[in-house]
């Protein structure tokens, strides 16, 4: 791949980008073209442009996978940029990226290496049959730019004085790893849309501030005519507190851009970061800042969306499109934690909680397949230590900022290591691609194979670091660990998950001895479970609402055992008079646990609670993302003092899974919903809800509405589609493509 081609490179400094150019003189008039194709990627990002003209409207290319074994390359078909000369230029904007990025947190620096690169071939078809070829080697020529520093973490600075021209600079070779170079599989990121300010004003310290109306990640549009030489510096934020820029959950990030302006007219927008935020504090700008001056420039993966949810409680529906928010900031190439402060890491854990909400309101299916691919090669270059927690796995070039806890950490997880197994699990429920099914197997054999060392003899996944019920809303701000839920009895129960869908994986892949091998795992982690956490009773070790719900939503009880499990489930949710008390591990898994042990009141309860800790209690104030911790934002507007404290952190938000397939009902009867089961759950607080989701097969939709002492249902099915329809009353109908209406005595929970 690229075998014509080297990797270039040029000038010494690490934070300035640099231009990488060429002239073309095609080989034969340019009426005689018939394509132009483009192959490139980089060590870095970079923005390719023919005559001015960007080659393709993403950004941030070739994005971030794990460089060392996948270094994806683009293709661009260009013909339409070729103009009516036969001379024409490339130029090529290549910066840090993710390659020399320093990333971590908390003062960890890691890069996958010191020097930046490009490669390159543009291969030009004529009408005669022969192609011209014009690779990047070191008779390219190379240029300062106009922008002076560059950083994911820190921003960029742009000095629109040096526009068009640049001190030269030597073009010279650098190393690339063939084997490494594949082919593009996932989505790329593109600018999604524009917002305008929708204030603007001085704060307490004389400070301009700009509120976009929305957490967003992106970075910011700006115009503005002065004097040559005049700073703007914009600095970003998620939040105000005490009316200022509240910058402290940044951390060492600075998120700070810094405009210098040419004497006329100009516009910025960086190009090589992107930031998440809210709000803006712009400093320097020449005479009043007004509306028309600066937007917001929206960018992520693109992902097709497909799923919607409405209802008659405004919080609720405000508290779904935080969800979709917070898939859209931190969906951009890699399903990051958080998308503003000094990480931004692929953190398997959120995308394990989260990944069966994300494929409801997105079609991620090419994007979550390339994190996976990414997955497999990290776990297997990690041996014993399983599957790493972030994914790409940088911090293992870098200086983590405590080496002690670094290795406390290390070894293989419950849920951060099971995202090996669950997130190709929402995949095949959601899409029921058998081919990538399989891609995915080998990642899952891979995390089940690192856990079992580490089972006790009586069969518990007892031993180990484990990050367990991850930000327990009981738990110390500055010990998110420290969970209620017995580690044990999580990671066992996960497990007993994880062994089920990869035997369920092996059968359908037809592998007879691995399916034996995954259920004869499953059954005896199941008996463990039942054995050594399970009373007679139905109470669990550590009795709290995630060990209930994880036990009851996993299948490790038997009938009676389950019911009672429901209940002392409610119990324990009503004695916290409805209040959250899960982390990462409950949280998706609660109000599912309630609904389907018969307590749907409870769970509606618990949806709809507005006091902290809770899922609405966010919205109340003001939050339009999901929030890292319960209460990012503490009730007297101050910000959670622990060092962790994100604004935009989707994890929490998995309950909209539950909105989406439990309240609206829409859920897969087959893999891909070939077949589909429609169970709309109305209770408490509702007076109507709404879903539609864009199958493989086709639209569904799902209506729900209370008239006077019945539910009205209407429900929507694609040609070629089966549906069981169940009803409110527990009856239920067996119906076909087209529109259905139904009316259904109310249930009583």
């Amino acid at each position: 791949m690229l075998d014509n081609a080297t990797m270039i490179t040029a000038g010494t400094d690490r934070a300035a980008a640099v231009v990488l150019h060429r002239t073309v003189a095609l080989d034969a008039p340019r009426s005689q073209v018939t394509a132009a194709r483009l192959r490139a990627t980089a060590h870095g990002v970079y923005e390719a442009r023919i005559d001015g003209r960007p080659v393709s409207d993403s950004v941030l290319d070739p994005g971030w996978t794990s460089y060392e074994w996948r270094l994806e390359v683009q293709t661009y078909d260009v013909t339409h940029l070729l103009g009516n000369d036969n001379t024409f230029g490339i130029e090529v904007l290549l910066g840090n990226g993710w390659w020399r990025g320093d990333l971590g947190f908390e003062g960890a620096n890691a890069n996958y290496g010191e020097e930046t690169g490009f490669i390159g071939e543009l291969e030009i078809t004529f009408a005669d049959g022969h192609t011209q070829s014009v690779p990047t080697d070191t008779t390219w020529s190379a240029r300062t730019s106009e922008i002076l520093e560059n950083s994911l973490y820190d921003g960029e600075r742009i000095d629109a004085r040096l526009r068009g021209s640049g001190t030269p600079l030597e073009v010279r070779e650098t190393a690339v790893d063939r084997a490494t170079l594949v082919d593009r599989v996932g989505p790329q990121a593109t600018r999604q849309e524009v917002l305008r300010p929708q204030r603007i004003w001085i704060s307490p310290q004389g400070r301009t501030l700009v509120d976009f109306g929305q957490n967003l990640v992106g970075r910011l549009r700006l115009r503005a005519t002065g004097p040559a030489g005049t700073e703007i510096v914009v600095r970003h934020a998620e939040v105000l507190e005490d009316d200022e820029l509240g910058t402290r959950p940044l951390r060492a990030a600075k998120a700070t851009d810094t405009f210098v302006l040419s004497g006329g007219d100009d516009e910025f927008e960086p190009a090589l970061t992107f930031h998440g935020f809210r709000y803006a504090e712009v400093t320097g700008y020449p005479g009043r800042l007004t509306e028309d001056a600066l937007e917001a420039v929206v960018v992520h993966s693109d992902m097709a969306r497909i799923g919607t949810f409405s209802c008659s409680h405004d919080l609720v529906n405000r508290l779904v499109e935080n969800s979709v928010w917070g898939q859209k900031g931190n969906f951009l190439h890699v399903p990051t934690d958080c998308p503003q402060r000094d990480e931004r890491l692929g953190w398997t854990g959120d995308i394990a909680a989260y990944a069966a909400t994300a494929s409801f309101q997105y079609d991620t299916a090419d994007f979550l397949h390339r994190w996976l691919l990414d997955l497999a090669e990290e776990t297997r270059h990690a041996g014993p230590d399983g599957v790493p927690h972030v994914v790409p796995d940088v911090l293992k070039h870098g200086n983590f900022p405590d080496p002690a806890m670094f290795e406390k950490w290390s070894g293989p997880t419950a849920i951060w290591g099971d995202a090996a197994v669950w997130v190709p699990q929402a995949l095949w429920e959601a899409y029921g691609d058998r081919e990538r099914l399989a891609a995915h197997y080998p990642g899952m054999v891979l995390h089940l194979e690192s856990v079992l060392p580490l089972l006790s003899e009586n069969g518990l996944w007892d031993k180990g670091f484990q990050f367990g019920d991850w930000l327990d809303p009981d738990a110390s701000p500055h010990e998110p660990w420290a969970a209620k839920a017995d580690a044990g009895v999580v990671a066992t129960a996960c497990l007993y998950r994880s062994a089920s869908f990869a035997a369920e994986t092996a059968r359908i892949l037809g592998e007879e001895a691995d399916t034996a091998r995954w259920e004869e795992l499953a059954q005896r982690t199941k008996e463990a479970f039942r054995q050594h956490y399970v009373e007679a009773g139905g109470r669990i070790r550590s009795d709290c609402a995630t060990v209930y719900a994880l036990a009851i939503c996993f299948g490790l009880l038997d009938d009676a055992t389950r019911a009672a499990a429901g209940r002392r489930l409610a119990e324990v949710v009503r004695d916290r008079d409805y209040r959250v008390t899960t982390g990462f591990a409950g949280t998706p898994f609660v109000t599912w646990a309630l609904s389907e042990t018969g307590h749907v009141d409870d769970a509606y309860r618990l949806l709809l609670e507005t006091e902290c800790p809770s899922w609405l209690y966010p919205v109340t104030m003001g939050a339009t993302t999901i929030w890292e911790r319960w209460d990012s934002m503490l009730p007297d507007g101050k910000i959670n003092p622990g060092e962790m404290t994100s604004f935009n952190h989707y994890a929490l938000g998995a309950v909209a899974d539950w909105l989406y397939k439990v309240v609206a009902g829409i859920r897969p009867a087959a893999p891909g919903y070939a077949r589909v089961r429609i169970a709309p759950t109305p209770g408490p607080g509702l007076d109507w809800a709404s879903g539609t989701l864009q199958t493989p097969h086709g639209r569904v939709e799902s209506h729900w509405r209370r008239a006077e002492s019945d539910i009205e249902v209407r429900v929507v099915i694609p040609p070629g589609v089966e549906a069981d329809v169940l009803l409110p009353d527990g009856s239920t109908t067996t119906v076909t493509d087209g529109e259905h209406l139904f009316r259904s005595p109310a249930a009583t929970h």
